[in-house]
């Protein structure tokens, strides 16, 4: 990390944090939070669900709500970018505060409830997008919808000819009962009204389901079932949680999805039996406390395709995606790995 970098952090650590949020978000548009461009190797090139990544780490949703940022995220260096989530209609989210920095955790409690400007405005933004990155909208329901499962197609067939691929969220614990949708009956026939959406789009994109590390054996079989028969393109594996189990930091206990380092051992796992469950007909992305090379690695050893970070970054700054991407490349070529493909699942009985 440079010593700027470093600098800045510091000063947007002493920040409120959803305020320093927002600051990070403008110094990647204005420019001065600048990226690498773009990261890759022969080694780290991979195709997933049909799309072809320069390399397998990715921005997960959250960061930039309402895909403001898009020609900062683009020179980043990540591989793809989800953007989001975006709801029908633009809804405040829940009183604030609703974000916790977990210092000593390495960690963040968040409970935004789905803040962000609806999908017309950032529809409006996504037709604007650079065209050389590979760029992804999280979909989501609004809070006091008559109809949530209906929600996510709307928001698809709205933004979707502007998307490389979209996503199902039905796992954010911000949301009162959303994550009743990732219940079987309810899972399968929301599905069925997304993938309707995206068989009218002139240009059919992939659809992946996000899903919560919380769900139970069953729930996990379930959601493994449903993912096979629905036509989904893949699974990310996962969400935020609700555990708190061995937190040290003052705001431990707010109410909230955690994330960060805590979680990558629940998550990891969550994906390695995912991964068991559709024996590997299905893609997966890894996310949940990947922070560095090693963690990254290990997320595609248990079953992960691709990966995606974000609660890293308050950590680490920007340039901790250069960092892990280099780290990575190194990894796959100190064990052997030609290829990314090559080195998902080799490690899965690890984490099962």
């Amino acid at each position: 990390m440079k010593l700027m970098e470093k600098a800045g952090l510091a000063l947007l650590h002493r920040t409120d944090p959803e305020r320093a949020h927002g600051l990070a978000l403008k110094a990647l548009q204005s420019g001065l939070a600048s990226g690498p461009g773009r990261l890759s190797s022969d080694r780290l090139r991979c195709s997933f669900a049909g799309l072809d990544l320069p390399n397998p780490v990715g921005l997960a949703a959250g960061f930039d709500k309402n895909a403001e940022a898009l020609s900062g995220l683009a020179r980043a260096g990540f591989g793809f970018v989800e953007v989001g989530a975006a709801t029908p209609r633009a809804q405040p989210g829940n009183p604030k505060p609703r974000l916790f920095r977990l210092t000593e955790d390495q960690a963040a409690i968040n409970r935004f409830g789905f803040n962000n400007e609806g999908m017309e405005a950032i529809g409006a933004r996504l037709q604007k997008r650079p065209s050389d990155m590979v760029l992804g909208l999280n979909l989501g329901a609004n809070k006091d919808s008559e109809d949530r499962a209906a929600d996510f197609a709307r928001v698809l067939a709205h933004c979707g000819a502007d998307l490389d691929f979209a996503t199902v969220n039905v796992s954010s614990p911000n949301t009162e009962k959303l994550r009743d949708l990732q219940g079987k009956e309810a899972l399968a026939a929301l599905l069925a009204g997304v993938m309707e959406a995206r068989a009218g789009l002139t240009r059919p994109i992939p659809v992946f389901l996000k899903i919560a590390p919380d769900l139970d054996a069953q729930g996990l079989e379930d959601v493994a079932e449903v993912a096979l028969s629905s036509g989904v393109a893949g699974v990310i594996a996962t969400n935020t949680t609700l555990s708190r189990e061995g937190l040290k930091s003052a705001h431990k206990d707010e109410m909230g999805g955690l994330s960060g380092q805590p979680l990558f051992e629940k998550s990891t796992r969550t994906l390695a039996r995912l991964s068991q469950l559709t024996d590997g007909k299905l893609p997966l992305i890894g996310v949940g406390g990947v922070g560095s090379a090693e963690q990254a690695y290990a997320k595609i050893r248990a079953g992960a395709s691709v990966v995606q970070l974000y609660t890293a970054l308050v950590y680490g700054g920007i340039s901790l995606v250069e960092e892990i991407v280099k780290g990575l490349d190194a990894l796959l070529q100190r064990d052997g790995f030609a290829t990314v493909a090559e080195a998902v699942g080799t490690g899965r009985e690890d984490w099962t």
